[in-house]
C-alpha cells in the first residue's frame, strides 16, 4: 500500500512556502499529493459539509490555491481531491487536466465529485440539482477531447464542432479518473466508469463495509475489484502503524494523509511520522 498526502493552500499562505512544501513532499518517499478544490466558499451557508459534526467546512476557509504545485515537483504524483466536475465548464476542465498532465510529464490522479455546497453551485449560476447526471455527462465529454482528433461531440446539454484541442495527456487514453464519496450512487459511478475511488473520512471498518457494496456493483458492470484503485483519505481518524496495517488488510492500494501546516518546519515535523510510515 502506497502512502500519499493532501494539503491545502490559500490567499493567506505566503508563495514561498508552497514551492518550498512541494519541493519537500516531492522529494520524501511520499507517492502523491492531493489538493482539494472551491472556487468560492461562503460565510453563511445552509447546506451541510459531510464530513463534521457540526456540518460547516473545518476553519471556515475563505478559499483554496489549487495551482503552481506542477512546476516545483519532478516526481510526486499530483491528484485532485476532489475537482467538482458539474460546476465547471467541462472544455475549461478538460484543458486544465491535460495541460497539468503534459507539463508534470503524466502525473495526474485526476479526482472528481459532484459537491455539496448547493450555494456554490448558485453562484456560478450552475443547476444543483442535476449535478450528478451532468458530471457523468461531462466526464464523457472530456474524454472525448483527451482521445479525438478534431472530431464533433453532442451530448444531453452539451455540443460542439470539431475542435482543436492539445496538448492531449501523457497517460493515455486519459489520466486515471477516482470518483469520489462514500454514498451508494457514488460507488456506482465509480464502478461504471472510475479508474478507481477516493473514499473519505472512513475508518478500516468503514472502508471494508463500502468496499462489500462497491464490489457487487463493480460485478454487475462486469467488472472486478482489481479492475480499480482503492484510494482512501481517513481525515478525521487516527494514522499510526497500526491503522495503517488495517487500511492496507481491508484492500487500500493508497492512504492518503492529510498533512497542514504553518510553515516549513512544521510541514517537516508533522510528516515525518507519515514519511517513516512510506519509508
Amino acid at each position: 500500500m502506497k502512502i500519499g498526502t493532501t494539503l491545502a493552500f490559500s490567499h493567506l499562505t505566503p508563495v514561498p512556502y508552497m514551492g518550498a512544501a512541494a519541493e519537500f513532499l516531492d522529494a520524501s518517499p511520499l507517492h502523491s499529493l492531493w489538493v482539494p478544490e472551491h472556487v468560492v466558499f461562503l460565510p453563511d451557508y445552509a447546506s451541510r459539509y459531510p464530513y463534521s459534526d457540526d456540518g460547516r467546512v473545518p476553519g471556515n476557509p475563505q478559499g483554496v490555491l489549487d495551482t503552481f504545485i506542477a512546476a516545483r515537483t519532478n516526481r510526486i504524483r499530483l491528484g485532485t481531491g476532489v475537482c467538482l466536475v458539474p460546476q465547471r465548464q467541462p472544455i475549461y476542465t478538460a484543458k486544465m487536466v491535460a495541460d497539468v498532465d503534459y507539463l508534470s510529464g503524466g502525473r495526474v490522479d485526476f479526482g472528481v465529485g459532484i459537491g455539496w455546497l448547493a450555494e456554490e453551485f448558485q453562484a456560478l449560476g450552475m443547476d444543483f440539482a442535476t449535478r450528478a447526471r451532468r458530471c457523468v455527462e461531462y466526464i464523457g465529454a472530456m474524454k472525448s477531447l483527451w482521445r479525438d482528433e478534431a472530431e464533433p461531440f453532442e451530448s444531453a446539454t452539451l455540443a460542439w464542432p470539431a475542435l482543436h484541442f492539445n496538448p492531449k495527456p501523457v497517460q493515455k487514453p486519459h489520466p486515471p479518473i477516482y470518483f469520489g464519496g462514500e454514498s451508494d450512487a457514488a460507488l456506482t459511478r465509480v464502478a461504471q466508469l472510475g479508474d478507481g475511488w477516493y473514499g473519505f473520512d472512513l475508518t478500516p471498518d468503514g472502508v471494508r463495509a463500502r468496499l462489500a457494496v462497491l464490489e457487487h456493483k463493480l460485478a454487475e458492470a462486469g467488472r472486478r475489484r482489481r479492475d480499480i484503485g482503492v484510494f482512501v483519505c481517513p481525515n478525521r481518524h487516527r494514522i499510526d502503524a497500526d491503522t495503517v496495517a488495517a487500511y492496507r488488510d481491508v484492500g487500500v492500494d493508497q492512504l492518503i494523509a492529510p498533512l497542514f501546516a504553518r510553515d516549513l518546519d512544521d510541514l517537516k515535523r508533522r510528516a515525518d511520522r507519515f514519511i517513516k510510515l512510506a519509508s
